[in-house]
C-alpha cells in the first residue's frame, strides 16, 4: 500500500492522465449510466416509503376498516358500537352504468357511504364542492374517466338501477387508491339512502359491506387488534388497519423497486466490462511506459499503483456524475408509474442513495479494473525494447484469474443481496446473471467462429476485409456482442412475454369466442333478457344458473377445527372462499373426466349429493374421490361426495366452475343466471348492453374486448416502465461500441494507413468500416433476439402454460435498428481513421 500514498505516484498518475483525459473519460462513461439508473430507482423508492409513511392514514382513509360479503347482524353493529370511536358505512358493488345522453354503458364500482369517511385525505372532485354536496342533493359523482370516455359533463345523468341520478361533479382523486383503479370499473358514488331504491341489492348480489372507524383516544391498534380477532374468525369479518396498509403498500412498492434495481444493475454490470475492455487495451497501450519507468528504477508495484489511481479517481468520478445524473432522472420516474401509485409522492434526495451509488459505481469500476492491472504488475521491463503480442492477461497464472473471478462474483451477490434485502433472492440473480453472460458469450464466440470457419472468399475485398476487422487482434467484439446483446435481451424478452400474453387474452378477435357476458340475471328476468337477444338475432352460447355457497365442513370436521389444526396441509382460501357453482347435466367441451363416474342428475330426495370437483381446487382441498363436504347454500347445509374430477381449461371465456351439482338439487336456491353470447362488434354490443340495463337495471355486463383494450393499456404502462430501465443496458452498450471505437482508434488508423498506402482508397476503408459496425450490430442485437425468443419460450412453456411464436418481424426491425445505430455511432467514432493522411501517421511511426 506504500505506493498508493506516495507523492511521486499521484503525480506520474495525473501527468499520463492529463494527455489522455478525452480518452480516460470514454472509459467512465458507461459506469455514469449504469449508476445513474441505480441512484434514480433507490432515491425515489426512499422518497415513496417516506411518503407512504407519512400518509398512511390517507392510504386507508381510517384508523380500522372491517369487511364483509354481506349485511353486518345486530350482534356485530352491536360489537362495533362497544368499539367506540367516529363510524362511517360504505356499501359497494359492481353494477351496469346507464348514461342516456350519449347512450353509453359501463360496467363500474358503485359505492354508497354513510358518514364523514374518508377521516383522513379527501375525495378531489371537479368542481370541489360536488364531494359535500352530491349526499344531500342526491345526485352522482363520476369517475372523470368514465366521463371523458362518453363525453359526458356535470349537469348530465346516469342511470343506476332503477334511479336515474344528475351528475354534480367527476371524480380526480380517491385517498389511498391509484389512478389505474378506474382502468378495471371506473368509480361512481351514490347517496347512502338511495340503494335500497336502485334495487341492485339483491338475495345472490356480490356487495361488500364496509365499516369505517377513526379513533381519537390514541389507542394501541395492535393490542386492539389481537383482542378483536377472535370475534372477526368467528364472524368471518376482514380486518385492516393503517400498520397493515403501510406494510402492503411498502411491500408492493419494495418489490417493484427492486425489480427495477435489478434491471438497472445490469446497465451497471455492462459498464464494469466495457471498463475491463476499456483499461485492457488502454494498459496494453501503456506497457511500454510502465516498462520505461521499471527500467529507470520504478517497482512492478509503483507502476501498478499509476495505473490503479487513474482506475480508481476515474471510477469514482463517474459515479459522483451518475449520481448527479440518477438525481435528476428521479424526478422524471413519477410520470412513468404515477398511475400504479395511490399517493403523490413527496421527491427528495435520498443521501443512502447517494452513498451507494458512489460506493458501487466506484467499487464496480475497480474490480473489473483488476485483471487488466494485475496484469500489468507482471509485465517485464523487456517489453521497453520490444512489442507485447501475447494477451496482456496471460501473464497471470490461473489461480489469481479464478480469485478475480471470485471477487466480481462476490461483489454481484453482494450487492444484488444488499438491494433485495434476501441472500436467495441475490444468489439466484447472480446465479442467473453467470447464465445469461455466458450464454450469450458462447453465441457471440460462435458466430465469430462461424464467419472464420466458412469466411465468404467469393465476396468482394472491402466486404472480406470488414469481416475478417470482427476477428482481427485485439478485437471487442465479444465485449460488444455481450453488452449489446444483454440489452437486446432484456428488453425483446420483455415485448415477446407482454405478446405472448396479448395473444393469449386476444380471445375476443376469434370468431368462435364469446365476446359479452350478462349477469347476474334474476329468474323471473331470465327468458326476458332472451328474447331481447333474439329479437336482435344474437346467438345464446350459454345460459347458466349460478348459486352461491361456502364449505362448513370437510370430511366430518368443520372449517373452523381445520384452520385450527397446524398439521392441515388444505390451502385456507379454499376452505374460506366463496364458491359460487352451478348445475347441470352434462359435461362441457372445455372440460375433461380424468376421475370418478360423472353424474348428471339425482333425486331431490338424494341425502348426500355426489358433485363434481375441479382438478386444482381439489388438489387444494387435498381431496379425492368419496370425500365428503356440507355447503353453507345461503342458511341451508347440503351434503355432497366428490364423484368426480374434471380438467377445466379455465382459459375459456365463459362461466368455469370449481364445484358442478347435478340437477334436481339447487333448481330452488336463490340464484343468479348468467348468458354467454356473441356479438358482431362493438356497435351491436353497445347497442344490446342499452336495450338489457334499460329493461332490468340490475343486469350487467362484461365487454370481453373492452377488458381486452384495459387488459393491453394496463400491460403496456407497465412495460414502459420496465423497459425505461432497459433501455439503460441499450445505451450502457452503445456506449461501450463509442469508447471501445475511441481506444482502438489509433490502431484502426495504423490499418487504414496500411490499407491507404496499399492502394486502397477513402472510399473503401468507409465501406470496410461501415460493414464491421453493420455485422456488430447484427450480431449484438440477434445473439440477444435469439436469447430472448428461447427464453420466452421457457417462460411460457413452464411458467404460462402458454406456446410461444415469435413474432419474424420484430426480430427483423429489432435487428436492423440496432445496427443502424451501431453504424451511426461507430462511423462519427471513426472520422478520424479515414480523414489522416498516410504519411502524418508514417510520420509520427519513425518519430
Amino acid at each position: 500500500m506504500a505506493p498508493f500514498w506516495s507523492s511521486w505516484t499521484w503525480k506520474m498518475a495525473w501527468r499520463d492522465a492529463r494527455s489522455n483525459k478525452k480518452r480516460l473519460f470514454l472509459y467512465i462513461s458507461a459506469i455514469i449510466i449504469g449508476v445513474a439508473a441505480q441512484v434514480a430507482i433507490t432515491s425515489f423508492r426512499e422518497s415513496l416509503t417516506n411518503t407512504i409513511d407519512n400518509q398512511s392514514r390517507e392510504l386507508l382513509g381510517a384508523d380500522l376498516e372491517i369487511e364483509a360479503e354481506r349485511p353486518f347482524s345486530d350482534e356485530e353493529l352491536a360489537y362495533f358500537d362497544s368499539l367506540g370511536g367516529e363510524q362511517s358505512k360504505m356499501i359497494e358493488f359492481n353494477s351496469m352504468a346507464y348514461l342516456p345522453e350519449s347512450g353509453g354503458t359501463r360496467l363500474s364500482q358503485i359505492r354508497a357511504i354513510q358518514g364523514d369517511f374518508p377521516f383522513y385525505g379527501e375525495i378531489l372532485t371537479n368542481p370541489p364542492e360536488a364531494v359535500r354536496t352530491y349526499r344531500q342533493n342526491n345526485t352522482a359523482l363520476l369517475d372523470n374517466a368514465l366521463m371523458v370516455q362518453f363525453g359526458t359533463e356535470v349537469g348530465d345523468s346516469v342511470r343506476i338501477g332503477n334511479v336515474t341520478f344528475e351528475i354534480s361533479g367527476g371524480i380526480e382523486q380517491v385517498p389511498g387508491e391509484a389512478a389505474a383503479v378506474s382502468m378495471v370499473g371506473p368509480r361512481i358514488f351514490i347517496p347512502y339512502s338511495m340503494v335500497d331504491s336502485t334495487g341492485l341489492v339483491q338475495r345472490g348480489s356480490f356487495v361488500e359491506y364496509k365499516m369505517y372507524f377513526k379513533f381519537d383516544d390514541g389507542r394501541d391498534m395492535a393490542q386492539m387488534r389481537e383482542n378483536t380477532e377472535a370475534f372477526m374468525d368467528e364472524h368471518d369479518l376482514r380486518y385492516d388497519d393503517v400498520a397493515e396498509r403501510r406494510e402492503e403498500m411498502g411491500e408492493a412498492v419494495g418489490n417493484l423497486a427492486k425489480f427495477l434495481n435489478l434491471v438497472g444493475f445490469v446497465a451497471l454490470l455492462l459498464g464494469g466490462i466495457g471498463v475491463a475492455s476499456a483499461i485492457h487495451l488502454y494498459i496494453k497501450q501503456k506497457i511500454s511506459t510502465a516498462a520505461v519507468l521499471r527500467c529507470f528504477g520504478a517497482t512492478s508495484n509503483q507502476t501498478m499503483t499509476i495505473f490503479l489511481i487513474q482506475a480508481l479517481v476515474l471510477g469514482l468520478t463517474g459515479a459522483l456524475a451518475g449520481t448527479v445524473l440518477g438525481v435528476s432522472i428521479q424526478y422524471m420516474l413519477p410520470q412513468l408509474v404515477s398511475d400504479f401509485l395511490p399517493v403523490d409522492v413527496d421527491l427528495t434526495i435520498s443521501w443512502l442513495a447517494v452513498a451507494l451509488g458512489l460506493l458501487t459505481g466506484t467499487g464496480v469500476a475497480l474490480v473489473f479494473a483488476l485483471m487488466p492491472l494485475l496484469s500489468l504488475r507482471k509485465a517485464s521491463p523487456l517489453y521497453a525494447l520490444r512489442t507485447m503480442n501475447e494477451t496482456l492477461t496471460n501473464l497471470l497464472g490461473r489461480k489469481t484469474k479464478w480469485s478475480i473471478y471470485g471477487i466480481i462474483v462476490l461483489t454481484v451477490a453482494g450487492y444484488a443481496t444488499l438491494i433485495t434485502e434476501d441472500w436467495m433472492v441475490g444468489g439466484v440473480f447472480t446465479i442467473g446473471m453467470i447464465v445469461a453472460f455466458g450464454l450469450l458469450l458462447l453465441v457471440a464466440r460462435g458466430l465469430m467462429w462461424f464467419v472464420k470457419r466458412y469466411f465468404p472468399s467469393e465476396f468482394s475485398y472491402v466486404w472480406r476485409q470488414g469481416l475478417a476487422n470482427l476477428y482481427r487482434p485485439n478485437n471487442q467484439t465479444a465485449t460488444l456482442l455481450l453488452s449489446l446483446g444483454l440489452g437486446m435481451l432484456l428488453i425483446s424478452t420483455l415485448y415477446f412475454s407482454q405478446d405472448m400474453l396479448m395473444s393469449e387474452l386476444n380471445f375476443a378477435t376469434r370468431d368462435d369466442s364469446p365476446n359479452l357476458i350478462l349477469f347476474d340475471i334474476q329468474p323471473d328476468q331470465n327468458e326476458g333478457v332472451r328474447q331481447i337477444m333474439e329479437a336482435e338475432g344474437i346467438p345464446i352460447l350459454q345460459n347458466v344458473p349460478i348459486v352461491t355457497m361456502r364449505i362448513s365442513s370437510y370430511q366430518g370436521r368443520t372449517v373452523e377445527e381445520i384452520r385450527e389444526d397446524t398439521s392441515s396441509n388444505i390451502r385456507g382460501w379454499a376452505l374460506d372462499r366463496e364458491y359460487r357453482s352451478t348445475y347441470r347435466d352434462s359435461l362441457l367441451d372445455s372440460e375433461t373426466l380424468v376421475e370418478g363416474k360423472w353424474i348428471g342428475e339425482v333425486d331431490p330426495e338424494t341425502d348426500v349429493i355426489p358433485v363434481s370437483a375441479a382438478k386444482e381446487i381439489t388438489e387444494d382441498l387435498n381431496a379425492g374421490i368419496g370425500d365428503t363436504l356440507t355447503f353453507n347454500v345461503q342458511g341451508l347445509p347440503v351434503k355432497a361426495y366428490i364423484a368426480s374430477i374434471r380438467e377445466v381449461d379455465f382459459q375459456r371465456v365463459q362461466p368455469n366452475f370449481f364445484m358442478v351439482f347435478p340437477k334436481g338439487v339447487l333448481e330452488q336456491a336463490p340464484q343468479i343466471g348468467v348468458i354467454v353470447t356473441r356479438t358482431s362488434g362493438r356497435d351491436e354490443s353497445a347497442q344490446i348492453q342499452q336495450q338489457v340495463v334499460q329493461k332490468y337495471p340490475n343486469v350487467s355486463a362484461i365487454d370481453v374486448g373492452l377488458i381486452l383494450q384495459t387488459i393491453n393499456e394496463f400491460i403496456d404502462k407497465i412495460s414502459f416502465a420496465i423497459q425505461f430501465m432497459a433501455l439503460f443496458s441499450i445505451l450502457t452498450g452503445l456506449i461501450v461500441l463509442a469508447s471501445s471505437v475511441a481506444i482502438s482508434r489509433l490502431q484502426r488508423i495504423k490499418e487504414s494507413v496500411l490499407l491507404r498506402t496499399l492502394g486502397a482508397s477513402k472510399k473503401q476503408i468507409i465501406q470496410i468500416l461501415s460493414i464491421e459496425y453493420f455485422f456488430l450490430g447484427v450480431l449484438g442485437a440477434f445473439t440477444g433476439l435469439i436469447l430472448s425468443v428461447l427464453s420466452t419460450w421457457l417462460l411460457g412453456y413452464f411458467y404460462f402454460d402458454l406456446t410461444f411464436i415469435p413474432n419474424i418481424w420484430v426480430i427483423i426491425i429489432g435487428t436492423l435498428a440496432i445496427a443502424g445505430l451501431t453504424i451511426l455511432i461507430g462511423m462519427l467514432n471513426s472520422r478520424s481513421v479515414y480523414q489522416r493522411p498516410p504519411l502524418e501517421v508514417l510520420r509520427l511511426e519513425t518519430a
